[in-house]
């Protein structure tokens, strides 16, 4: 039974401690490691590279903007440059491309897994190309924990020798053909924001399979200091690194991620479970051969009237949801960048809803959303 409007909150995605977090951060109290660096900031590193393998190297800082935004230097982008970026996403991947003083080419989502779309990509670079400029980067991302198509992007990257920032920072534990995310590109970002799958409170990992990425990764983002007796600087850089005391929170957050991953996966199936019969839901199934950590559940409804029914229903009974991204080139900062639109993300930022998707929730908390959800219409 639904209960009164001012029943505790149900939000869309909480923070899950899994109770040896603070094992971590006590020893760096007992130990003085109140600084951003010490030993639970290389055994987070470590212990991030133990769970993605293929031979990655991570640089633990202290988000996951900061991550695309030196990702995207150390790939080369400069001030004039031109980078594709994936429309359908959160500012944070687009606004370092803005940080470097270069411009950002929108590409429109596809369908299948809502993330960008290879044949709007090619059509973007062949556009570029015939201008005269060749864009210096592509930014995928793996939205709501859904892989993008890794080799259909791979292989245009490769074509036209254009290297991929690879934005996996909302999909930690998700999978492509076996394969982790944020393994894919020539770079990858992770976060570990309080709404992820695995917080460290704020916080955010550079990914690369090569061990000089993540040293120049990590010079960079300690101020850029020279190798000196005293402070000498001969390169911009950036207070960027994470800190021992909240790599000790990732630290005790990577012994419970698989099972992270798990609640999140049953929160999404009991909602296609009970919500798949009504009339003007829709879900995004996966892929063959992918697997999504389903950081977020969303629905598909058949119209904007019905989603916000549906979203102001819930916002009544206290049980926060949130619309699907706002496209980027329908951003008024990004309003003047061009874009190669295909109409699939403004459908979905307008028929779209994030549903409470927390690993900490109850199956109250889903039984109660779903009846809310059910009695509309």
């Amino acid at each position: 039974m639904i209960e009164t409007k001012n029943d505790e909150k149900i939000w869309l995605s909480s923070p899950h401690m899994g109770g040896k977090e603070q094992e971590f951060v006590n020893k760096a109290f007992e130990e003085n490691w109140i600084a951003p660096l010490g030993p639970n900031v290389n055994g987070f590193e470590s212990d991030l590279e133990k769970y993605l393998q293929e031979g990655t190297h991570v640089a633990a800082l202290s988000s996951g903007t900061a991550a695309l935004h030196l990702g995207l230097q150390l790939v080369g982008v400069t001030r004039g440059d031109t980078v594709l970026c994936q429309s359908f996403t959160f500012a944070a991947s687009a606004n370092p491309i803005m940080y470097l003083g270069a411009e950002p080419i929108f590409v429109d989502s596809e369908k299948d897994t809502w993330n960008i779309c290879p044949v709007q990509l090619r059509e973007a670079i062949e556009a570029s190309l015939a201008k005269g400029k060749k864009p210096k980067a592509i930014i995928g991302v793996h939205l709501y924990g859904m892989p993008y198509k890794v080799d259909e992007v791979q292989k245009i990257s490769e074509e036209y020798n254009i290297p991929v920032i690879e934005d996996s920072a909302e999909a930690l534990g998700s999978r492509y053909h076996g394969i982790s995310c944020g393994t894919f590109g020539d770079i990858a970002a992770l976060s570990f924001n309080g709404n992820k799958i695995i917080t460290t409170s704020g916080g955010g990992a550079l990914v690369s399979s090569k061990p000089e990425i993540k040293k120049k990764a990590i010079f960079l983002a300690s101020q850029a200091r020279d190798d000196a007796p005293h402070y000498q600087h001969s390169e911009i850089g950036y207070n960027y690194r994470m800190s021992n005391i909240t790599a000790g929170i990732g630290r005790g957050q990577m012994i419970v991620l698989d099972e992270r991953v798990q609640a999140r996966r049953r929160n999404y199936d009991y909602y296609v479970k009970h919500l798949s019969s009504k009339e003007g839901i829709h879900f995004l199934d996966e892929p063959k051969d992918v697997y999504s950590n389903r950081w977020l559940s969303c629905i598909l409804t058949d119209s904007f009237e019905q989603r916000e029914e549906i979203r102001k229903e819930l916002e009544t009974y206290n049980v926060e949801s949130r619309p699907l991204w706002k496209p980027m080139h329908m951003q008024p900062v990004f309003k003047n960048c061009p874009t190669f639109n295909n109409g699939v993300s403004e459908e979905l930022f307008n028929k779209g809803l994030c549903l409470p998707s927390g690993s900490n929730l109850e199956l109250e908390h889903l039984e109660k959303v779903v009846e809310l959800i059910k009695k509309i219409g």
